[in-house]
């Protein structure tokens, strides 16, 4: 049985897959393993080649969110945005990002959805960046591909497993 919606709306997800990013001054790619469960989240970036560079954590509720590199520095921010703005170069809009990975939107701020012919968001526009869903076929319900475009930053994300 699914989880019930969390604090966010959103339900509970674990998910694997690959995320490059690209700014003017920056570009990253890396795996990551992203645990959402309401109000908690936890993120494991590593390389390509799958070592273990950061691990992210944060609580919405706590207003604290955690960066721990495995030289054993550690930084903390209230927000996703500062946090990763500061270990990124760019920030990545880790709270509407829990939303958009299901095909949603972040709950409090106006957003427009232009559906697919089976009824799933094909295009998400929120908070000034603009999502592009990709499915694996028709029957999928959840995304396998997303393009995320913010003024001056283009991130992809590939889901290769979506976790019970």
């Amino acid at each position: 049985m699914a989880p019930g919606p969390g604090a966010d709306g959103i339900r509970a997800f674990a998910v694997d897959g690959r995320l490059s990013a690209r700014t003017a001054e920056h570009a990253v790619t890396a795996n990551f393993a992203w645990t959402h469960d309401p109000p908690r989240d936890e993120l494991e970036v590593a390389t390509p080649l799958g070592q273990t560079v950061a691990l992210l954590s944060g609580n919405d509720a706590d207003r604290r969110v955690l960066l721990r590199l495995p030289v054993g520095r550690v930084d903390e921010a209230a927000d996703w945005t500062t946090l990763t703005s500061r270990a990124l170069g760019f920030p990545l809009p880790v709270t509407g990002l829990a939303s958009w990975m299901v095909g949603a939107p972040r709950e409090g701020a106006p957003y427009s959805i232009e559906p697919d012919a089976v009824g799933r968001a094909a295009v998400l526009r929120q908070d000034g960046w603009e999502v592009v869903y990709t499915y694996a076929d028709a029957a999928a319900r959840r995304p396998a591909r997303l393009f995320l475009s913010y003024p001056d930053v283009e991130v992809r994300v590939v889901i290769d497993a979506w976790r019970p």
